[in-house]
């Protein structure tokens, strides 16, 4: 299994937020070998199974404001996603289907598109924990499990998840033909075992070697790394045990015991996002409006919207995004509104997917009449009522304001602003078109905080950018939306952790359940 990521670009480099390490599985892949199973390759080869469970791990530079494309593909299949829709998935934890969408000749179905099996995408944010365990097993008595011989035994490590799976991280040599193996001491970073968490639960099962690859269960034991790193002249026994054999036979004691005859040597919260979008209405009909739909090319909201929204997206667990217009006279009876959903249902203003925002932006261009002023005070608040409601740290809430109007409530706006800056909230404005925003600067608070009635913003929640300052010349549209999504998220991990860290809410346990919390996104 091979992972391709994007081009390096050596001119334009930078610290990354962190690093996102990747594990890779794979289930019910297609049977293509003759008398045996398939081989998936380029992790490590796995011989003889159709669910592989790859030790080997991509660890990649994570850059939140990034769109950052993947690529898996072997010889069966191949599958595209980007790296924050694994990590925004529940769990971190992405499942897609492999297909055979290449034409070549090296694959096994050139002249068809089909489906190759599942791929599992598993990613965890790796710590800044550099220990490096050293330890050596041993078993006695384990059960005998070949017909003409004894057994041949390894063991599988496995890290344990937030949501309650595991995640294997290191497999043993094979022992052949004993009952009371002793495996060759290994080393292993801490962070592959337990990602700095001395007291995450670890698993290990122990298993008899099959050359079919069928290799046969004889049992399991937990234990963490801090269990393991006891006192150097202290023994630990684990029973082996077998869940099936226990619940069938009455006299059952274990399938035999793993003990560490030496001490491993040492050397050397989530939160969901919910994305809420609005939209400043003029009239769409004219070639010179910002809005107007041409046929050959998307117009400066959408590009603003489609540039934001395709990375922000990956982290909002369910995808359903509150899309607003305002500053525009409603149909029928040309109500004026400040804040009217793009769908149409005051009961429900989810749009599916950044598409559906897209589709339901179009639309409204088709029915809603341009109505100023520009006022923002509004749309905040509405918003602010909804951070409000969850400040434990579960949510965190994003406002994307694309606007091609002067701000008109400056006052108004600045104490919303002040409001809010207590909340989990964040605020992206992108001014589209030639007019002078100077005075959106002031809403910015890198160079000087908000100030309202003589009270200053807790911290700086506003990121505000002109999108002609990041239009390409030459007319690349791709080129130009890259630059604008890359500056106005690169301030949202430090705006969010600076409301995590003033309130002292702090990650959750390693072993939590409970949803990953999430970004909230509001358009």
């Amino acid at each position: 299994m091979m992972a391709s990521i994007g081009e390096f670009d050596p001119l334009n480099t930078r610290v990354p937020a962190t690093k996102i390490e990747v594990t890779v599985s794979c289930r019910s892949l297609l049977d293509v070998d003759t008398f045996s199973k398939s081989d998936p390759g380029m992790t490590e080869v796995i011989d003889n199974t159709r669910n592989p469970d790859f030790v080997r791990k991509f660890v990649l530079d994570f850059f939140f404001e990034e769109k950052q494309n993947l690529r898996f593909d072997d010889f069966l299949g191949q599958t595209f996603c980007t790296l924050g829709e694994i990590i925004g998935s529940t769990g971190g934890r992405l499942e897609r289907t492999l297909s055979n969408s290449s034409q070549g000749k090296d694959r096994p179905f050139p002249s068809m598109r089909k489906k190759c099996g599942v791929i599992i995408l598993t990613a965890e944010e790796l710590s800044n924990c550099r220990d490096i365990a050293t330890m050596q097993l041993c078993a006695n008595k384990l059960d005998k499990k070949d017909f003409f011989g004894k057994s041949d035994p390894f063991l599988v490590f496995y890290r344990s998840n937030e949501d309650g799976t595991f995640t294997i991280c290191h497999k043993t040599e094979v022992i052949k033909n004993t009952l009371n193996p002793v495996w060759q001491p290994f080393t292993i970073p801490v962070r592959a075992l337990c990602n700095g968490d001395y007291d995450r639960t670890v698993k290990v099962d122990v298993y008899d070697w099959d050359r079919d690859g069928s290799h046969d269960f004889i049992g399991e034991f937990t234990t963490s790394y801090r269990e393991l790193s006891r006192g150097q002249n202290q023994f630990n026994v684990y029973e082996v045990l077998n869940p099936k054999k226990k619940g069938k036979k009455k006299k059952y004691i274990n399938s035999g015991t793993v003990s560490t005859p030496t001490s491993p040597i040492s050397a050397s919260h989530s939160s969901v996002l919910v994305f809420m979008l609005f939209f400043y209405f003029c009239n769409p009909s004219q070639p010179t409006s910002l809005h107007y739909m041409s046929p050959y090319q998307m117009n400066a909201y959408a590009m603003a919207l489609k540039a934001v929204g395709e990375i922000i997206q990956d982290y909002d667990s369910d995808k359903l995004f509150p899309a607003y217009g305002f500053g525009a006279k409603l149909p029928p009876d040309g109500k004026i509104s400040h804040a009217f959903p793009l769908s149409g249902d005051n009961d429900n203003p989810n749009c599916v997917g950044i598409e559906g925002v897209l589709e339901a932006y179009f639309q409204s261009l088709r029915t809603v009449q341009l109505y100023g002023p520009t006022n923002f005070a509004p749309v905040i608040n509405k918003v602010a009522n909804c951070a409000a409601e969850i400040t434990d740290g579960s949510q965190y809430f994003v406002l994307l304001m694309i606007t091609d109007g002067v701000i008109s409530d400056m006052v108004q706006t600045k104490e919303a602003v002040v409001n809010a800056a207590s909340l989990p909230l964040s605020i992206i404005i992108v001014g589209v078109g030639p007019a002078e925003f100077d005075a959106m600067e002031e809403l910015d608070g890198d160079e000087v905080r908000v100030s309202s009635r003589g009270r200053l913003a807790e911290r700086d929640i506003v990121q505000f950018v002109p999108f002609r300052d990041y239009i390409d010349r030459s007319g690349n549209q791709v080129l130009s939306m890259a630059r604008l999504a890359k500056d106005v998220l690169a301030e949202i991990p430090d705006q969010l952790l600076s409301f995590m860290k003033g309130r002292g809410i702090e990650p959750r346990p390693a072993l939590s359940s409970s949803p990953l919390p999430g970004l909230h996104q509001h358009i």
